[in-house]
C-alpha cells in the first residue's frame, strides 16, 4: 500500500504505550518519519499509477521493494548488525507476504482497474479491518459505544465507496479490483497487528530490510506466475514509469517504509493509525490535479464515512 499501506492497530484493546526501548526516540526524528509518512505514502497512490502504466504491476512492486531492501540490508551488515536467525527470517517472510505481496503488491494490481483517488478512499478503511481482526482475535475485547459504533459507519462507507456509480450510472469500481483492494487492505491490518509479535531483530533497520527483500522476492514470484514476466519488455518502459519507479523505491520503500515499521516499534497504535486520515487527501487531490481524476459524489460521501470512522475509532479509543 502504499501503499496500500499499507500501523493501524486497533486502539481499544492494544497497547497504549509504545515497545519499551533502551532510549527514547528523540522527538524531531518521531515528527519527521510521521510527515514522511503522511506526505510520501499519499503521493504513492499517483506514483504507483504512473509506473504501472508500462511496467507490470507486481514485477514493479516486487522489484522496488527487493532494490530498497537489498540496499538497506548490506548497509546494516557491513556496519557491524548481527545476522539474523532463521526463525526471524520466517518472520519476515510472514510480513512480507502480508504486507508486501498482499497489501503492496495488491494495491498496485487494483490501480490497473481503479482510479487512485477511489483506490485510496478504499484503503483508508484499513484502520477498520484492524479494529475488527483485533476484536475477533483470541483474547481480544469487544469495541464499545462510539468506536463500535464508529466500525459501523466506517464499513457503512466502504460499502457505499465499492457500489458507488458515476454519473453515466456506471459502478467506479471493477469488481475484481474492489476484491483485491480490501483483501490487500485486511491483510495490510494483519500484517501490522502481527509486527508487533513477530520474531524480529533488535535492529529495526534490519527487520524493515528483510521484510522488503522476502516481501519482493512475492511479488516478483506472483509476477511469473500470473504472466507478467511473459508480457514485460525492457524497452517498453517510459521514462514516465521509469522515474515513477525510482521514486517509489527511494522515497516510498526506503524512506517511507522504513518510517512507518520503525514507528510500529516507538509509538502508539492510535497515533501511528493517524496517517489513514492524511493519505487519502493527499491522493485525492494528486489524482484530481495530476491525472484529472472526478470523484462522484457518492464516492465522496462514502470517504467522508470512512474518514469519520477512522477518526472516531482512534481518537475514542486512545481516550480509553
Amino acid at each position: 500500500m502504499s501503499t496500500m499501506t499499507p500501523c493501524r492497530e486497533r486502539p481499544t484493546s492494544a497497547p497504549e504505550t509504545a515497545p519499551v526501548h533502551a532510549a527514547s526516540p528523540k522527538t524531531w526524528m518521531v515528527i519527521g518519519a510521521f510527515a514522511a509518512v503522511y506526505l510520501i505514502w499519499g503521493s504513492t497512490y499517483l506514483g504507483i499509477r504512473l509506473a504501472i502504466e508500462t511496467i507490470p504491476p507486481f514485477l514493479m512492486a516486487g522489484a522496488r521493494f527487493v532494490v530498497a531492501g537489498s540496499v538497506l540490508y548490506t548497509i546494516m551488515r557491513r556496519t557491524g548488525t548481527p545476522r539474523p536467525q532463521a526463525i526471524q527470517w520466517r518472520d519476515a517472510v510472514i510480513l512480507g507476504a502480508l504486507l508486501l505481496l498482499v497489501g503492496n503488491g495488491g494495491v498496485s494490481w487494483a490501480e490497473k482497474r481503479v482510479p487512485t483517488n477511489i483506490t485510496a478512499l478504499t484503503v483508508a478503511g484499513t484502520p477498520l479491518w484492524m479494529l475488527l481482526l483485533d476484536w475477533l482475535r483470541p483474547g481480544g475485547k469487544r469495541p464499545h459505544g462510539l468506536v463500535f459504533a464508529g466500525l459501523g459507519l466506517g464499513f457503512v462507507g466502504v460499502a457505499l465507496i465499492v457500489s458507488s456509480r458515476d454519473a453515466q450510472g456506471h459502478g467506479i469500481m471493477d469488481p475484481a479490483g474492489a476484491v483485491m483492494l480490501i483483501s490487500a487492505s485486511i491483510c495490510w491490518a494483519a500484517g501490522s497487528i502481527f509486527s508487533r509479535h513477530a520474531k524480529q531483530p533488535s535492529s529495526a533497520l534490519l527487520a524493515i530490510s528483510m521484510q522488503m527483500i522476502a516481501g519482493g522476492l512475492l511479488m516478483l514470484l506472483a509476477g511469473c506466475v500470473l504472466g507478467e514476466a511473459q508480457r514485460f519488455h525492457w524497452h517498453d518502459i517510459s521514462r514516465t514509469s521509469a522515474e515513477a519507479f525510482v521514486y517509489l523505491t527511494i522515497f516510498g520503500s526506503l524512506v517511507g517504509f522504513t518510517c512507518y515499521v520503525w514507528l510500529l516499534r516507538v509509538s502508539t497504535p492510535a497515533r501511528v493509525s493517524t496517517y489513514a486520515y492524511v493519505n487519502p487527501l493527499i491522493a485525492v487531490v494528486m489524482g484530481r490535479v495530476v491525472l484529472g481524476e472526478p470523484l462522484p459524489g457518492g464516492a465522496l460521501l462514502a470517504g467522508l464515512f470512512i474518514l469519520a470512522a477512522v477518526i472516531l475509532i482512534t481518537v475514542k479509543g486512545r481516550a480509553k
